[in-house]
């Protein structure tokens, strides 16, 4: 407790409670029917990416894209906490002080980085991405999928499970096609139109028998 209390570990204390507050607000939203990790890729730019699906920019370095934007915030945190609480304690058992955050902390920072990246790696071999280099997105208009998490309203997409012609499962985000409507976890929808990368406005399944 010491050491997480001390001056010199600031940067790292708030790096925690950023993460609480975190999931509070993931927590809240869960319960409210909307979905803040959802909100936040709803929100990211997209970003240019090689022919091969990889970006090329220093977001695609950390997977940004394949994995959900609030996981790769929380590894960050957690990574850059851990990394400059131990590199304080280490300091402290051996030399008696504490280092300055104008040193630790951008040694944490850059410590994270590789952590996030391999962490992201290894979470985007496990849950499926949004997007398959070898099928356009586009061809998914006009398939069934099903919200998974979140609800979905016009403007705040929710997470959705869909299938091309090959059986490949695809996660996309999906939002109402008309304002007033919304989608809730376990809705089936039909895509009806690309607003851009993973992203599709859907109206409800026409034919339930098309699953």
């Amino acid at each position: 407790m010491e050491l997480f209390l001390a001056p010199e570990s600031w940067p790292f204390a708030v790096a925690v409670v950023i993460m609480l507050a975190i999931a509070v607000i993931e927590g809240a939203g869960l319960v409210a029917g909307v979905s803040f990790s959802a909100w936040l890729d709803h929100h990211l730019p997209e970003l240019p990416v090689h022919v091969d699906g990889i970006s090329e920019s220093w977001l695609g370095w950390l997977h940004v894209g394949r994995v959900p934007l609030l996981v790769l915030l929380t590894l960050f945190l957690t990574a850059f906490a851990v990394i400059g609480l131990a590199c304080n304690g280490i300091v402290h058992r051996f030399l008696g002080f504490y280092p300055t955050p104008l040193l630790s902390a951008p040694l944490a920072f850059l410590g994270a980085l590789p952590v996030v990246r391999l962490s992201a790696l290894a979470i985007a071999r496990i849950v499926p991405g949004d997007e398959t280099s070898a099928v356009p997105l586009s061809s998914l208009i006009g398939r069934i999928a099903v919200v998974v998490n979140g609800t979905a309203r016009a403007g705040y997409p929710a997470q959705a499970r869909t299938r091309n012609e090959a059986g490949q499962t695809f996660y996309v985000h999906v939002e109402p096609d008309s304002a007033g409507s919304e989608f809730a976890a376990g809705d089936a929808v039909l895509l009806v139109s690309q607003i851009s990368g993973a992203r599709f406005h859907a109206i409800p399944n026409p034919r339930p028998d098309l699953l």
